[in-house]
């Protein structure tokens, strides 16, 4: 079963009920569609920190994360440098990982590039956004044909930690799918969102 009911009683889908952070992101957040740079960015780095980790995890580091990475402003973070990585080494309030903070420093001046490519973030990877049709039963996939392709064309352009999981958790997390299970109270809500969302650069 893939829904269970909440504290409210209403039904929600399982992987939300574990903690309050995780219903509410679940509730507020979770498939909703961003069209904002900064937090498209976010997500990106926050995706590819949960490499190997739960998201639980991610998300009850959220705070630091934002506090470490200068708010995931990404012309702030293409600055980094290697006391900037030192100083992240040392903070443990996020995930220390080298490889994990030196891919988050190195997608941003990549998603500059990318940014003066398709005029922004939002335009690039929306544009990768799946026919709802043509998808399977919500939360029966952990890759797509779509995601796959957006981590192809990412790490052509010289991101990194994007592959296709990775990268089809971000598209569930940021609305460009609406992976609710069916019968959840929020699916209906974020379908309305994807509704009246105008897709940039379009």
């Amino acid at each position: 079963m893939t829904i269970i009911p909440g504290p409210d009683g209403l039904p929600r889908c399982r992987w939300c009920t574990g903690s309050p952070g995780e219903l509410h992101y679940h509730d507020t957040e979770w498939g909703f569609p961003v069209a904002d740079d900064t937090r498209l960015f976010e997500k990106l780095c926050l995706e590819g920190f949960q490499s190997g980790l739960s998201w639980r995890t991610i998300l009850d580091k959220r705070e630091n994360f934002r506090a470490a990475f200068a708010g995931f402003d990404i012309a702030r973070v293409a600055r980094f440098t290697e006391a900037d990585v030192a100083r992240l080494l040392a903070d443990a309030g996020i995930v220390r990982h080298r490889g994990k903070i030196a891919a988050a420093i190195s997608n941003a001046a990549r998603a500059q590039d990318l940014i003066a490519e398709a005029g922004s973030l939002a335009a690039f990877v929306w544009s990768f956004e799946p026919d709802p049709a043509t998808l399977p039963a919500p939360q029966s996939l952990t890759t797509s044909p779509d995601s796959v392709a957006l981590s192809k064309a990412l790490k052509a352009r010289g991101w990194k930690f994007v592959g296709p999981t990775t990268v089809f958790a971000f598209m569930q997390a940021m609305g460009m799918v609406n992976d609710h299970a069916e019968g959840c109270v929020t699916r209906a809500k974020v379908e309305a969102a994807r509704a009246g969302f105008a897709r940039p650069g379009r």
